[in-house]
């Protein structure tokens, strides 16, 4: 699913379009993920949530058309990528902050955050 611009969004609501883009199961972990250092796609695998390769195939393709992430080739043979956050994704980090501490105040088993984490980027 792309999606750039206003017609291809339910409704000009802010929290129907940030659902637009980040509102499936895996959006927002692979931007976790990406946050705390990941950027191939082996290493995503590996995060315990257990994506199947298909469904990460397709939320990175996802995330990179909605101008989230972007990739680079790391190897020629077999072509292989590696994947990074833009600044459209990096601005997300905040948010993604303030559901860690919300997590981590209402569900105190959740894992508290790494500090690079939890640090602002400028």
């Amino acid at each position: 699913m792309k999606i750039h611009s206003e017609e291809q969004h339910r409704s000009p609501c802010p929290i129907a379009t940030s659902l637009d883009v980040l509102g499936d199961s895996w959006t927002l972990v692979l931007i976790r993920d990406l946050l705390n250092g990941k950027t191939k796609f082996k290493e995503f695998l590996e995060s315990p949530e257990r994506i199947t390769s298909s469904v990460l195939t397709a939320r990175l393709t996802h995330m990179i058309a909605c101008g989230l992430i972007s990739k680079t080739p790391y190897q020629q043979r077999p072509v292989r990528f590696a994947f990074t956050l833009t600044p459209k994704g990096e601005a997300l980090r905040p948010a993604l902050q303030e559901m860690c501490k919300w997590a981590n105040y209402f569900y105190p088993y959740t894992w508290v955050p790494p500090d690079t984490f939890m640090e602002q980027v400028k």
